[in-house]
């Protein structure tokens, strides 16, 4: 499924430019550097927006084309900011055949979001996980650092309603 990239507006601060500045510097001409500023660039946003993909290109002196294709094809890497409330569900085997499925497209309906996204105010954000370690409790769904086992659709609204604000 395509990740939405302009769900939520980019803005970075002087701070956080100097230090992407710096950690570029830093690794700029080591083998692998890409992937090492990728995952400190996302240390220090959050996320990796595409302005800050374009500056790592342009600080390594590597195509965007690299940059991006690393930032797409590695799952640890996130392409928009979590929201507030950040909801994940699990898809993993275990928790897939429990019907995580079902419980995903009901947060998709609640929530008004897919997959990969930050609803416009930054509020919620909704990502698709692989196994967390839980499957004794599948289907599992975690808010922020919260996690609700044995699921089930109708529970849902009630556990998003805690966050509703």
């Amino acid at each position: 499924m395509k990740k939405n990239l302009t769900t939520v507006s980019f803005k970075g601060t002087a701070e956080q430019e100097k230090k992407l500045d710096e950690l570029i510097a830093l690794h700029k001409g080591e083998e692998g550097a890409t992937m090492r500023v990728l995952q400190g660039a996302q240390e220090i946003y959050g996320y990796l927006p595409i302005e800050v993909q374009k500056r790592i290109a342009i600080g390594l002196d590597v195509p965007v084309a690299e940059v991006f294709g690393i930032s797409t094809f590695y799952s640890q890497f996130a392409l928009n900011p979590k929201g507030e409330v950040a909801v994940a569900i699990c898809l993993g085997t275990a928790c897939y055949v429990k019907g995580s499925g079902d419980i995903f497209n009901k947060v998709k309906e609640i929530l008004g979001i897919e997959e990969g996204t930050t609803s416009p105010d930054g509020r919620y954000s909704l990502d698709a996980t692989r196994c967390i370690g839980a499957c004794g409790l599948a289907p599992v769904m975690t808010i922020n650092d919260e996690v609700y086992g044995r699921l089930t659709v109708s529970e849902v609204k009630d556990v998003l309603a805690k966050y509703q604000g």
